[in-house]
């Protein structure tokens, strides 16, 4: 998992990532390819 700054531009570097909130952080997720995953705060 990496952190991030902005998770703006890697949402954008795969059709089915997704933007979560949870316990006050943003995280990327991607069912189809579970590298990518990303962590924000």
């Amino acid at each position: 998992m990496k952190v991030v700054n902005s998770l703006k531009s890697l949402r954008s570097r795969d059709r089915n990532n997704r933007l979560i909130r949870r316990k006050g952080r943003l995280y990327v997720i991607n069912k189809r390819n579970p590298r990518m995953k990303a962590r924000q705060g």
